[in-house]
């Protein structure tokens, strides 16, 4: 019994920290937004859509315009352009 209670307060908080670390670890690497628009970079996401589990929507600004992007795994291709509209961007 000493040894199954020894096991076991070892073996919960590394589990524990395992899955911390792991979901930690994914949140710091997935694509998402950046909590700000850079100011000195010529193109930046406004927004990001995810459609299902290998696709996304994007709205770049790139060159005074915004681009429509459709990325999945075959490729990235551009959907629709237009003028930059400065009320799609919200500053943090």
């Amino acid at each position: 019994m000493t040894e199954y209670l020894l096991r076991l307060l070892i073996l919960v908080p590394l589990v524990g920290g395992l899955a911390y670390g792991s979901l930690w670890l994914w949140k710091r690497v997935q694509l998402g937004l950046p909590a700000h628009r850079p100011v000195n970079k010529p193109a930046h996401v406004v927004d990001v859509l995810t459609l299902g589990t290998s696709g996304k929507l994007a709205v770049v600004a790139f060159g005074g315009k915004t681009l429509l992007i459709a990325a999945s795994r075959q490729g990235i291709t551009l959907i629709s352009e237009g003028p930059v509209d400065d009320g799609d961007f919200i500053d943090a």
